[in-house]
């Protein structure tokens, strides 16, 4: 049966989680084309069977909301209704899947020789795909896959294909329908293709989610897409997009149907296939358009060892238990369902929580492998080597020993690692280490990063491009760091305002808590409205490790606890440096004309010559996103504000500059970051501002966000 619960703040260690079934085994051993052309008889929803494209076409054409918008449409433009309709039948046209089976199992067939050569494993969860085959039966189901790379859109198929179940109907970008013949068989394959902007055409955002509407109400197949809406280039869980979401709920606010299922698929690659582009990409380099023969030139992939895969299908999540108590669904009873309306603040709410919490139950069932905790480690010994000019590594048997402390800190914060205890723990770390050769060198007993990957240039270079080169390796190695982030994280933020509180009053830290937590809530998965819960968890993890000793008015750090803090701290590090970056960015370079065009080429000039100049050492501020976010999260606080395209400080002219920066953005306390964590003291043009006196105005404030008293669990 669906479950209530979404995800819970209890003890991560009570956490009971499936085994896994490694499907390619039988596939190494039998015939690839039987086993592609073999009898499909999937379990239906209902057991009606599916409907035909013309006909699903047919229904949303004479649904009562395209009839409604084609009428609104003729009114407004002065077209006739006939022209409309034909309109909206070539959008539909364009978009629509055309789910064949013999396309599906041509794929079958290909995906199972490439599967094999490229990976050692695909386990999936046997019990979570038995959940799911009961979901089917009894409601609609909505596939939500975590997406980490192009592989994500092809192996849920491949995988329900494999246990019988209904095929899913898969939301895709419009840039794969570019491809050449691809573009058609990943729609036969039960693609539907949607843009990456409706740009306020009314039509086309009415015939689109009328269509999903239409698939989801009569159950025509599970319908598939990702809540992050893209690839995330870092390998952290990105903001949930609420637009699919809130269509596919529809039908059930407007008790269209029973109930809708949900299930969060986690899914973990030991090695990600696109791992040097991301990083490429995120140092600026256009992304590579989808073409079928960029596909083939890929085909050098085939040639390298990618590891394992790990699919965890979650527990599927009741629509009808999580919004009872939440969403009268009355209110749908005011106007007829046929006629669009904005959701209202209950709704967006509503979505907007669910949307995060099912983002959380899929890294909750994210596979944590040795080479995450390994990355994590060989990053802080590079930032350490950076800090002392040397570059000397770490030792093999030093590395060993500091990952088996970090796997069992791991295994206490609750994460779901595989390690391999039969094995000597010193293989494990060869075996990681020679997996992801192209990151790192063994030389001389000791291991540090590569200085330059596969393709870049050796030999002669000159700072800038040795700067380059090493960022994509740094950048690289970062993104398997941060497939452990959502598990150190709330004890990192913890840690961090540990370091940066003037006591270790609770009260004061739990501030200092809540201001990180909000400062990042663009960059992680913090769900709305859990700082308590997010501080009470942080502190319970850090005790039962024995790191911190609590009472109710203080927090204190044991002597066993300096490690795990430290180790804590700069996993938070790299990115309170790039937020400290780009405030003093605007701080310092910025001009009042500055547009959004301008901010990263700007920004990133300024980033190196401050690495180049060596008063930087995290090379990963020059990631793309990590600028893109700290951004959007100082718009966000009000610190800075967008006017008709230019990016810049509140402040209305130069000359008010200084009063507005000392009354707004340390009341507000974004500056106090800078502050805090960049220097004792920063000259501003003639204003001096030292920390003692931020940390003043900082504690005086009576604007903490949230003005959550603990102890009494409620809003002062």
């Amino acid at each position: 049966m669906p479950s209530k619960t979404i995800y819970s703040h209890r003890d991560p260690m009570l956490k009971k989680r499936d085994d896994f079934e490694d499907i390619l085994e039988e596939r190494r051993n039998s015939s690839d084309l039987r086993y592609a052309l073999r009898c499909y008889t999937p379990v239906l929803y209902k057991g009606v069977p599916p409907i035909k494209a013309s006909m699903l076409k047919s229904m949303v054409l004479q649904s009562g909301q395209i009839r409604y918008i084609i009428s609104q449409v003729s009114k407004e433009m002065g077209r006739a209704n006939d022209d409309i309709l034909e309109e909206a039948s070539a959008i539909l046209d364009e978009m629509a899947q055309r789910l064949q089976l013999s396309t599906v199992r041509f794929f079958v067939f290909t995906l199972s020789k490439v599967f094999k050569i490229l990976f050692r494993n695909i386990c999936v969860n046997e019990e979570g795909i038995q959940r799911l085959q009961q979901a089917i039966q009894e409601h609609p189901v909505v596939l939500l896959p975590s997406h980490r790379s192009y592989m994500d859109f092809l192996l849920v198929s491949y995988i329900m294909y494999t246990y019988d179940l209904a095929l899913p109907v898969i939301a895709a970008g419009m840039d794969f329908i570019g491809m050449k013949f691809i573009g058609e068989m990943l729609r036969m394959s039960g693609a539907f293709f949607l843009r990456r902007s409706f740009g306020g055409d009314k039509l086309y955002w009415a015939v689109f989610s009328e269509y999903v509407k239409t698939m989801v109400k009569n159950g025509v197949a599970p319908v598939e897409f990702f809540l992050e809406g893209t690839r995330s280039r870092t390998c952290k869980s990105l903001t949930p997009k609420l637009g699919l979401l809130n269509i596919v709920m529809d039908p059930f606010l407007k008790g269209e149907v029973f109930d809708i299922s949900l299930v969060p698929i986690s899914i973990s690659y030991e090695r990600i296939l696109e791992e040097p582009l991301y990083a490429r990409e995120l140092l600026g380099v256009p992304k590579p358009k989808e073409s079928t023969s960029g596909l083939f030139k890929a085909r050098k992939v085939l040639n390298e060892d990618y590891g394992s895969i790990h699919v965890y299908f979650g527990q599927p999540v009741s629509l009808r238990s999580i919004a009872e108590g939440r969403v009268n669904r009355c209110q749908f009873n005011l106007i007829p369902r046929h006629i669009p309306r904005k959701p209202s603040e209950e709704i967006h709410n509503f979505v907007n929580d669910s949307a995060y919490r099912l983002v959380r139950a899929q890294e909750e069932n994210m596979v944590l492998k040795p080479w995450a905790l390994l990355a994590s480690l060989l990053l802080q010994n590079h930032h350490q080597d950076q800090k002392m000019e040397q570059t000397q590594g770490i030792a093999l048997d030093k590395l060993t020993e500091q990952a088996l402390w970090l796997r069992d800190v791991s295994r206490q914060y609750g994460a779901f690692l595989l390690w391999p205890d039969h094995m000597p723990p010193s293989e494990i770390v060869s075996s990681s280490l020679s997996l992801h050769q192209g990151l790192v060198r063994i030389s001389e007993g000791r291991v540090h990063l590569a200085k330059a990957g596969p393709g870049e240039p050796q030999g002669a270079v000159t700072p800038e491009e040795e700067l380059w080169s090493q960022a994509v390796i740094v950048l690289s190695c970062a993104s398997y760091r941060n497939q452990a982030m959502h598990i150190f994280l709330r004890p990192a933020l913890l840690a961090s305002a540990i370091h940066a509180a003037t006591s270790n009053k609770k009260q004061e830290v739990f501030n200092t808590f809540s201001f990180l937590r909000n400062m990042f809530s663009n960059e992680f998965i913090l769900c709305p409205g859990a700082t308590v819960q997010d501080f009470e968890e942080a502190c319970y993890l850090l005790m039962k490790t024995g790191a911190l000793q609590a009472s109710q008015q203080e927090l204190v750090v044991t002597e066993k606890g300096h490690r795990t803090l430290a180790f804590l701290t700069s996993m938070l590090d790299p990115f309170l440096q790039g937020y400290q970056v780009v405030c003093r960015f605007l701080c310092e370079e910025a001009t009042e004309n500055l547009t959004e065009k301008q901010f990263i080429p700007s920004i990133r000039k300024f980033i190196v010559k401050l690495l180049l100049s060596g008063s930087l050492r995290y090379t990963e501020v020059l990631s793309f996103d990590l600028q893109k976010n700290a951004l959007a999260a100082l718009l966000r606080l009000g610190a800075v504000q967008k006017i008709k395209g230019y990016v810049g400080f509140e402040s209305p002219c130069v000359c008010a500059w200084f009063d507005w920066l000392k009354q707004e953005i340390q009341a507000k306390n974004v500056f106090f970051i800078y502050l805090l964590f960049f220097r004792p003291s920063i000259q501003i043009g003639k204003l001096k501002i030292s920390i003692n006196w931020a940390k003043k105005r900082c504690d005086n404030s009576k604007r903490h966000y949230g003005k959550t008293v603990l102890g009494k669990n409620k809003i002062s």
